[in-house]
């Protein structure tokens, strides 16, 4: 093994690709090359460090130094002051409330303190291609447990005592979904990761497989062992090429060391993955759609019941769940279901992985304990709302989530306190709105995207998409009265209860919810006027 007296870890994660990390990488390694030290300083790229809109970031270890907004040209100075000198670039260091994941004394919040990672616990700490790496931070022995030390119904009820729901928004026990599947007879199951995201601000499911591949993996051939399922396919959108690449390449890699295929631990058990491309369709998330795209057929929601642990894939019995979910299983069957429940509250145990977005200073990946309150997110992780401005909105959920107001900040973030208030935790994405906007605005945007998005199988959704979102472009435009509003809410009502799937079931959620706790500034707009002075 070699040893390194310094390691530099660059974000990999997306938005930092944008941001131009790897030439910031890439000149990273020249410049240690020049200055002769490339057997004492080793550069690595990782998964998402967590803070988005601050890259490039980077982190020097073992002072544990944070490094934002680098430039190719300050990769040199880093190099020639911190790695040849020792002494940090203090005007490159991290300036914000976000000491990510630095060991040094720079704790200027709770920041880490407050977030706990079970799922994202080597993202942006290993290198995502390399599964020493993984296997170094006890990758596969949960794996190895469950194969060689349990048996499949151990495994199921392992899931079950730890509380585990489902993170995709429907919030389905796992354990159950898997013991569904396991009692079906059939000659042949599979497992699906469901990797397609498709709404703004969403990208959570993404950055983790970007940033840990072997977790998902890991996760799956878990499942498939459980179950009886012997072939395991991760769906993920085209476009997201780089999560294509480390998946691809993390299978490659399992193979080769013999963790998929046949007789994995010399358990008997077989099971291998392949990765589906999907066209990008926001309805292709539901997961009978996914199912219909990948049978080579359009992506539209079948009527249920059956549904798939029964009769999914080409007929079979079939576990759909996405990434974030996934990534649960192998440290629940390392560790214990008890372990697992000491984090988050009783009856939604856990944690959760937000994408934070929108109007706080902090924006980025998180991973917190479930029951956290909204203002806690926003105000110790988040770092709060910049430029002094008034928090005003937050939707939780994603597209697809509720609208909550200043009068849920001390709300707990977990399935039920959430549903209470007319929200869901849903993708995770979690979007920070202060008082220079307009709700009305936030609305038509959020239904523009709902018609966009309709794949229009079902007259409800088809129809109803479009009309709401001309009546919320006639209140945007000061001419709509009362009976608009009692007509936008029971076209609604009469969408969530007949639509053949949740894009249309849930566009009530955002909108009854801005019907609710905005109804102020809903009756201004009745009035003529735009509070925010956006309309």
């Amino acid at each position: 093994m070699e040893f390194y007296r310094a390691h530099v870890l660059v974000c990999g994660g997306s938005p930092c690709v944008a941001a131009g990390c790897r030439a910031v990488r890439d000149e990273i390694i020249r410049s240690v090359a020049e200055a002769g030290i490339a057997r004492e300083v080793r550069v690595i790229e990782t998964g998402c460090l967590g803070p988005c809109d601050s890259g490039p970031v980077m982190v020097v270890y073992p002072e544990g130094t944070v490094y934002s907004h680098v430039t190719v040209g300050d990769a040199r100075e880093i190099v020639d002051e911190h790695l040849v000198k020792g002494r940090p670039v203090d005007r490159l260091r991290h300036k914000g409330e976000i000491p990510a994941i630095s060991k040094d004394a720079d704790r200027r919040s709770h920041y880490f303190d407050i977030q706990k990672r079970i799922v994202l616990a080597n993202v942006g700490i290993i290198d995502p291609d390399s599964i020493d790496e993984y296997i170094a931070r006890d990758g596969y022995l949960a794996a190895g447990t469950a194969l060689t030390q349990m048996t499949p119904a151990q495994v199921i009820e392992t899931l079950k005592k730890s509380g585990l729901r489902g993170r995709g928004g429907a919030a389905f026990p796992t354990g159950l979904k898997l013991e569904f599947t396991a009692r079906a007879s059939a000659d042949q199951k599979y497992i699906i990761c469901n990797a397609d995201e498709g709404e703004p601000g969403t990208f959570k499911d993404r950055l983790i497989l970007e940033g840990d591949p072997h977790r998902v993996i890991e996760g799956m051939i878990i499942m498939g062992y459980a179950t009886g399922a012997t072939r395991g396919f991760i769906y993920i959108r085209g476009e997201y090429y780089a999560s294509i690449q480390r998946v691809e390449r993390g299978i490659q890699q399992a193979r080769e060391m013999g963790l998929l295929g046949n007789d994995i631990f010399g358990s008997g058990f077989g099971f291998d993955i392949e990765v589906k491309q999907g066209a990008g369709a926001y309805v292709c998330g539901e997961e009978t759609a996914l199912i219909e795209s990948m049978e080579g057929k359009r992506g539209e929601p079948r009527v249920k019941p059956p549904y798939p642990g029964t009769s999914g894939l080409w007929g079979k019995p079939t576990v759909v769940n996405n990434v974030e979910t996934i990534a649960n299983i192998a440290p629940i069957v390392a560790n214990g279901p008890d372990w697992f429940r000491q984090f988050g509250t009783a009856s939604s145990p856990g944690t959760k992985v937000y994408t934070l977005t929108g109007n706080v200073n902090n924006k980025g990946l998180i991973e917190v304990p479930m029951g956290i309150t909204l203002r806690q997110v926003i105000y110790e992780v988040g770092g709060g709302i910049p430029g002094g401005r008034r928090f005003k909105m937050a939707q939780t959920g994603g597209t697809a989530g509720g609208c909550l107001s200043e009068a849920h900040l001390d709300i707990p973030m977990d399935y039920e306190s959430l549903q209470q208030a007319g929200s869901a935790l849903g993708s995770g994405a979690l979007l920070i709105i202060d008082d220079s906007h307009c709700v009305v605005d936030v609305a038509a945007t959020l239904l523009h995207f709902f018609e966009h998005e309709s794949c229009g199988q079902c007259t409800p959704c088809r129809e109803g998409t479009h009309r709401l979102s001309q009546i919320v472009g006639k209140i945007q435009h000061l001419q709509a009265s009362e009976s608009d509003i009692r007509l936008a809410r029971e076209l609604a009502g009469m969408m969530r209860s007949s639509s053949l799937c949740a894009l249309g079931q849930s566009v009530s959620v955002p909108l009854f919810t801005i019907f609710d706790h905005f109804s102020d500034e809903i009756l201004a707009h009745l009035e003529g006027r735009c509070p925010a002075g956006v309309c």
